[in-house]
């Protein structure tokens, strides 16, 4: 399915690079290694070996009864018109749609029962990426941000590895995933493109030419060839205050790093591990995502459109959208796994709710905030877990209920951010990272 389609709220999921000031180029590096040092120091750590996240964002609210939390023994009109499998572990099915998925059961876990009381994309969007509630209602349409995303958040507290910001989103930035008062400098370095073509390039992480064939060869004229790359003009344009100075350092950085380059160029893997994700642009963003955190990206959101399922959820657009993603998350946590980096990345793929108990008269499902399934993986998480439950017909969570701000707590825990940490807005507020919440405590063991 095509990420040009919209949910109910009229935002196109079109494959477009959306960059606010300083979205790769901020902080100079002197200043984010001060900082990273910093928060290593209060973690009573000399040198952290820090957990990455790639955090798949399925945007439009996932059905759970038709991917990890089926109800076979319910009416027709709530268990819809797909069959049940067994996975890896005894007793638990899946949906017969995640096949691969159930057959990796062993390496992961879900959680069956987070639950908030939002039904609306903007408010519920926020609250599953961010750890906290809109405080006013926000509509379908609404890309406000009230709280900082966990991305950036991870980069404000870490900073920049290897010459590579801490904090990236593929194809596109989801509508709450912003900075909000911690300043442009941490906006994602967003990614767009299609991976899964033939020479595929990312933007301006390449020398201009007038550079790399050796044309600046005065001070002066190097800075006017990086002033004219695209994301500075960016930035310039969202921010007249910004200046080519305030982004000089990060972009030298990000341009002289050999981890950085080889990073980015997807070609570069065998075809075996391409054809393992699936040869499509979903597949290979996640192959993407795996290559950046292996070499220091702390956060990864890979952006996925479509999953406002209202109508034909039964049909064969969805039948082919669920295999995609079924087949590149199962290679992600195996592909992981394999090459022993699972220990160090965690891997979560969730949307902002539900979808209701009842099929409507259109074949479909609607917004549904009081129940939803949450997958995670790695970073030392017990696998083979089912997490609470929903009631028998779905309606519900209705055993171990965890709210968004403990799913948001046991996401910093594990990469090693104290959920209560206080920031500070731009006007000396305190905020703390998530106010309220706990680890789930399932998740660690």
């Amino acid at each position: 399915m095509s990420e040009l389609n919209t949910n109910c709220a009229g935002i196109a999921r079109r494959n477009f690079i959306q960059l606010g000031a300083g979205g790769v180029l901020g902080l100079g590096m002197s200043d984010l290694i001060q900082l990273r040092a910093r928060a290593a120091q209060a973690a009573g750590k000399s040198s952290p070996d820090h957990v990455n996240c790639i955090l798949v964002w399925l945007d439009g609210g996932p059905t759970h009864y038709e991917t990890f939390d089926p109800k076979p023994d319910a009416p027709s009109d709530i268990r819809g018109e797909f069959k049940t499998i067994p996975t890896t572990v005894p007793g638990v099915h899946f949906c017969e749609t995640v096949p691969k998925l159930a057959k990796t059961l062993d390496k992961m876990a879900i959680i069956r029962s987070i639950a908030h009381k939002d039904p609306n994309h903007g408010g519920g969007n926020h609250y599953m990426i961010t750890g906290a509630p809109t405080p006013v209602p926000v509509n379908c349409g609404s890309s406000v941000s009230f709280h900082p995303s966990f991305g950036s958040t991870v980069s404000h507290l870490r900073g920049i590895r290897n010459g590579l910001p801490a904090y990236a989103t593929l194809p596109r930035k989801s509508r709450s995933a912003g900075p909000h008062f911690l300043g442009g400098q941490h906006t994602p370095f967003v990614i767009g493109g299609d991976p899964n073509g033939k020479g595929f390039r990312v933007r301006d992480v390449v020398l201009p030419r007038s550079i790399s064939e050796g044309r600046a060869n005065t001070r002066l004229n190097l800075r006017r060839s990086f002033d004219r790359m695209l994301r500075i003009a960016d930035a310039a344009a969202a921010d007249p205050a910004v200046d080519f100075d305030s982004f000089y350092q990060q972009g030298i950085d990000l341009l002289s790093s050999d981890q950085a380059q080889a990073a980015f160029n997807v070609e570069k893997e065998s075809a075996k591990v391409r054809d393992r994700y699936g040869r499509n642009d979903f597949g290979q963003r996640l192959l993407l995502a795996r290559r950046l955190t292996e070499v220091g990206v702390s956060f990864v959101m890979v952006y996925n459109g479509g999953w406002d399922h209202h109508t034909d959820i039964f049909k064969s657009g969805f039948k082919k959208k669920i295999a995609t993603v079924d087949q590149g998350m199962a290679a992600l946590i195996n592909d992981l796994h394999d090459r022993g980096q699972l220990e160090s990345t965690l891997v979560v793929m969730l949307g902002e709710f539900g979808r209701t108990p009842k099929i409507n008269d259109r074949a479909g499902r609607d917004h549904w905030p009081y129940a939803m399934s949450v997958l995670m993986a790695g970073a030392g998480i017990p696998t083979g877990q089912i997490i609470g439950a929903t009631d028998k017909k779905g309606y519900h969570a209705s055993e171990n209920i965890h709210s968004p701000e403990d799913f948001a707590c046991s996401l910093y825990t594990k990469m090693g951010i104290d959920p209560h940490h206080v920031l500070y807005t731009n006007t000396g507020r305190p905020s703390p990272i998530v106010n309220g919440g706990a680890p789930i405590k399932e998740l660690f063991g």
